[in-house]
């Protein structure tokens, strides 16, 4: 353990490891001090466990990691020094005023965190008492938060995810896969619970994932629970790696995934054009419901609520899946309240008769573009926004913050799609200049030939100052400067996206039309990439005639060789 904690590290992320306290503070550091060495250190740790009567514990190594948010200021080594020792204290290791407590040290090998390594051998030849250890270092660790101002997190309450082991995230990265097992296993688990309407559909949709499933059948011939796994991920024995639903999630274990259908819903139905209008009105009917029939009925809100952000996630435009699948997991922990479930609310029903619409109309949803969409996702904006103040009302403050994080990414995936739908209608201002002689086209401007700052001066004058003041600013002028080498106007398309969708309650202006242009960026990405594949006979319309007005034909044996097309003359401008 030494010689991995003072060693570089896995990938050479270990940055200056050293000792930043001890159980005695005259022991010298190996990092520090030509006079004591790796194996010195782990002796005089050690001799405590030497020395004691009777049976020695098998593992007598004991260690835990403390680390901060990613956010969280970075403390110092005196600062990490009163950490490490009121968790020694907390946990029963080394308690305050015991001189025969057990032998520790804390080491620092990054900024934002510390490994600490005891021995489970007190020093009077006892062995600790380490009952309810974690649990106590937690408490430990809020009272440091507030002192510190560091993110504060809360209480255990059963309803975190249940994060990939270190060992399953090494193996999915020998096997060259994005994600660990776990994660694969959990997600697919979730979408066929979330579309399911019985324990057949449901079971038929892990399958139709390409899931290998497993069932719990009882004596009596009744299917008790479920096991899932990866065709091809295997153990050292080469046999498959089942995880059963309760070691995914909590809420996917087969009595809660049987939740969600014991209680029927109405069968909701929709035009194909009119499915995502529909689901819109639903939802924000029951955003004004969400938590109103008390404790029991809001946890079965937020639930419903949260299939219904998974299904929307899966049909939604590949323009904003992203930032829909995000907002999908981090919803998870908000849908998961730590107090027993009802599924009698009337919100619940609203958004569960939502998700089977949705599920039901698949073929017709995915054919509908993000303008659509724009209207659904507003009103699952302010559904999210309402299980967040309902959370917060409970005092759920883990669930409150989940609710909020998914909340940031819905926003991010409407301003999107405001910027798609603004490039898919705009219509740009016709050039006067001609082409020059030879069909040689004036060079777009480059990064640098026209100040970014005048553009935002032109196209939003009243946000100007807001927007030049922001954090988000050198973002949005990184996405101007894309724009510009794209040979497009910048200006031009700043006030477009912003003439969009209103920006008067936007937290940040400049993060908003930051989201807008990378949804104008993608629809423009994909109109340039079909217009270079050329169109089809059967795709011709309106805009795909030729300049002189005559209806393109369809390509016969004269068609030109490919090698052809440079050699011709340039096209007249209109």
């Amino acid at each position: 353990m030494l010689f991995y904690l003072y060693g570089p590290g896995k990938r050479d992320e270990h940055v200056d490891p050293h000792m930043v306290a001890a159980w005695d503070p005259y022991v010298e550091d190996p990092a520090r001090s030509a006079d004591m060495t790796l194996r010195d250190l782990a002796l005089l740790l050690d001799a405590p466990v030497y020395a004691l009567l009777g049976k020695k514990p098998p593992q007598h190594v004991y260690h835990v990691a403390v680390r901060n948010a990613p956010e969280d200021r970075t403390l110092t080594d005196a600062e990490w020094a009163r950490v490490a020792r009121e968790m020694m204290h907390a946990a029963g290791i080394a308690p305050h005023e015991d001189e025969q407590g057990c032998r520790w040290i804390a080491i620092r090998h990054a900024d934002d965190h510390i490994h600490i390594v005891a021995t489970k051998a007190r020093q009077d030849g006892r062995q600790p008492n380490l009952r309810q250890d974690i649990v106590k270092m937690h408490a430990a660790a809020r009272g440091f938060e507030v002192e510190f101002g560091l993110r504060r997190l809360t209480h255990g309450d059963k309803t975190a995810r249940r994060w990939p082991k270190t060992g399953e995230a090494e193996k999915a990265l020998r096997r060259g896969l994005t994600e660990a097992a776990r994660e694969t296993l959990q997600r697919a688990a979730r979408e066929a619970a979330a579309a399911a309407t019985s324990d057949a559909d449901f079971f038929a949709r892990l399958g139709a994932a390409g899931l290998r499933v497993q069932q719990r059948i009882a004596p009596d011939g009744n299917v008790t629970g479920y096991s899932v796994a990866l065709p091809g991920d295997r153990d050292g024995k080469q046999q498959p790696v089942w995880f059963s639903g309760s070691r995914l999630a909590p809420d996917l274990s087969l009595p809660r995934v049987r939740e969600r259908w014991q209680r029927q819903v109405a069968a909701a139905t929709a035009e194909p054009a009119g499915v995502w209008r529909v689901a819109e009105q639903k939802v924000r009917a029951a955003s004004e419901q969400l938590g109103a029939g008390g404790l029991r009925q809001g946890a079965g809100d937020v639930a419903a609520l949260g299939d219904l952000i998974v299904v929307a996630a899966v049909l939604s435009p590949d323009a904003i899946r992203d930032q829909m699948r995000r907002a999908a997991v981090e919803f998870e922990r908000a849908a998961r309240a730590p107090v027993a479930r009802e599924l009698e609310g009337e919100a619940r029903e609203l958004y569960r008769e939502s998700t089977q619409l949705l599920t039901q109309a698949t073929v017709s949803v995915g054919r509908n573009d993000v303008a659509a969409v724009l209207g659904f996702l507003l009103a699952l904006l302010a559904a999210v926004e309402a299980s967040r103040r309902w959370h917060e009302a409970q005092e759920h403050r883990a669930q409150a913050e989940a609710a909020g994080r998914a909340g940031r990414l819905l926003h991010e995936a409407v301003e999107v799609t405001a910027g798609v739908t603004a490039a898919r209608e705009f219509r740009r201002r016709p050039k006067r200049a001609a082409a020059r002689a030879g069909g040689v086209r004036r060079a777009p401007l480059v990064s640098g030939e026209r100040p970014m700052v005048g553009v935002v001066q032109q196209a939003v004058p009243e946000h100007a100052r807001a927007v030049l003041t922001d954090p988000a600013w050198p973002a949005l002028r990184e996405r101007l400067v894309a724009i510009e080498q794209g040979g497009e106007d910048p200006a031009e398309v700043l006030a477009a996206v912003a003439a969009r969708r209103e920006l008067t309650s936007a937290e940040s202006v400049a993060e908003v039309l930051t989201w807008r242009l990378d949804g104008w960026r993608r629809r423009s990405g994909k109109a340039a990439d079909a217009s270079n594949r050329g169109p089809s006979p059967q795709s011709v319309g309106g805009t795909g005639r030729a300049s002189g007005g005559r209806p393109m034909q369809t390509p016969g044996a004269t068609r030109r060789p490919p090698g052809d097309e440079p050699h011709r003359g340039p096209r007249r401008a209109r």
